[in-house]
């Protein structure tokens, strides 16, 4: 139904030098899959603090033409005779998932987009606003809570407690080159410590953060060029656990490959946590493509494990993960055998409006839950070319008209109560708070 105009937002745009300007007379348009609206207020939220505005080069500006009621693909600035002008788009902060895309149209030969959601987004009050909803409030990565001074005298304390320690080198490169607001934590003493341990991967992501080859884009950071040994994440690990509460330490980041194909130095690793201590959460990033190796660091001591996911159907995983000497039914057996071996089990749900939200997506998930029943649902932005990634996965499964990811997320809501919405790994004292 269409909305009265007084709520609908003004487009905003951007010039050849990436200068952002709001366009008069024109409306902000979401787009979902082929489907495309101009966003009005109650779709958006206030900008929150840590997103980013992007322009998006090689594309048009599709725009809702308030006079005349139509959309519109807008190359120049109608204002300015000869301008040409480009999309603009929200990459929002960690806890917020977007529910519509900066709506465009590919100029030829268009480049590939550089690994990150691309969020719609308009002007109104003053303001941007975001076509996006929270999911996560906690301020585990809110930066104003990371002081530089403070990381560096984080990274100088460890430096003389593990000076020999190749893990704690790696992860200063993280916090210090990358800024990586996991890597900052460790060093500030705070919630989650990750330990990326494993060099290579079994998966070929078509949006994989650490390894891009002959793609047309590039990673966003360098992949791990080693691996630990058992003894410096152990020491690692617990450094992070005898001196922050409810603390977890993490395998499996965006700086490394797949950690079971580390499991030979992880599971002593973990053997040796445990030894020390019950305390802390010890918790496994994954594809979840080896159910051998999840039941052995299970049986270690591990806490609790975080299966990422794009989708709940075999085709569509494949065509994004590209899975190679692995399949779909291991992901499933491992989910299955960390829920049966007592371990609070999470997926992490890659979701892209115009694929997440369409009804034959939004169906399998219901019917995956039925199968596997999961603790928790981390709700992430797929980090890709949004039309590029439709285009793949259109070739493979049928994408109907979308329902909306607020409506989707409401609708998993209503059908599962205690099952747990979020962003972040949580601690297992959270663990039974699944409300």
């Amino acid at each position: 139904m269409q909305q009265p105009s007084e709520t609908w937002l003004t487009a905003v745009v951007a010039d050849s030098g990436g200068r952002i300007f709001d366009l008069p007379g024109y409306a902000a348009v979401g787009m979902a899959g082929e489907y495309l609206a101009p966003l009005t207020r109650g779709q958006t939220i206030g900008m929150p603090f840590g997103g980013e505005l992007m322009y998006l080069p090689d594309r048009i500006p599709i725009l809702f033409n308030r006079a005349s009621g139509e959309l519109e693909e807008v190359p120049e600035n109608p204002h300015s005779a000869g301008e040409p002008i480009y999309p603009v788009a929200a990459f929002n902060s960690p806890g917020h998932v977007i529910t519509r895309v900066s709506a465009y149209r590919e100029r030829p030969r268009a480049r590939y987009l550089p690994l990150f959601s691309y969020g719609a987004v308009g002007w109104q009050g003053g303001k941007f606003r975001p076509a996006a909803i929270v999911v996560d409030r906690e301020p585990r990565q809110d930066l104003r809570r990371m002081p530089p001074a403070e990381v560096r005298a984080g990274v100088r304390l460890l430096r003389k407690r593990m000076p020999e320690n190749r893990l704690r080198l790696h992860l200063e490169t993280c916090a210090l080159h990358y800024g990586c607001p996991a890597g900052k934590n460790f060093f500030l003493g705070r919630y989650e410590a990750p330990l990326p341990t494993a060099v290579t991967c079994n998966a070929r992501c078509l949006g994989c953060l650490s390894l891009q080859k002959h793609s047309g884009f590039s990673c966003t950071q360098e992949r791990i060029a080693f691996t630990p040994a058992s003894g410096e994440i152990a020491e690692v690990a617990l450094f992070h656990i005898d001196r922050v509460k409810k603390a977890v330490v993490s395998f499996g980041q965006g700086c490394e490959g797949e950690p079971l194909s580390a499991a030979r130095v992880i599971e002593p690793a973990i053997r040796e946590i445990r030894a020390r201590t019950g305390r802390g959460t010890i918790n496994l990033n994954t594809n979840a493509s080896l159910p051998d190796a999840v039941g052995r660091l299970c049986d270690a001591g591990l806490d609790s494990i975080r299966v990422s996911m794009n989708s709940v159907r075999r085709e569509c995983y494949e065509a994004y993960f590209r899975p190679k000497g692995y399949t779909f039914a291991d992901v499933l057996r491992s989910i299955d055998t960390a829920i049966a071996k007592g371990k609070f089990v999470s997926i992490n749900y890659l979701n892209s409006p115009g694929f997440t939200d369409t009804p034959e997506e939004a169906e399998a998930f219901l019917v995956f839950m039925e199968d596997h029943p999961i603790h928790m649902i981390q709700w992430r932005n797929l980090n890709f070319d949004p039309i590029r990634y439709w285009m793949a996965m259109d070739a493979v499964a049928p994408l109907g008209e979308p329902i909306g990811m607020e409506d989707l997320i409401q609708g998993i809501r209503s059908s599962y109560p205690i099952l747990k919405f979020g962003y972040f790994n949580p601690p297992k004292e959270k663990f039974k708070l699944i409300t």
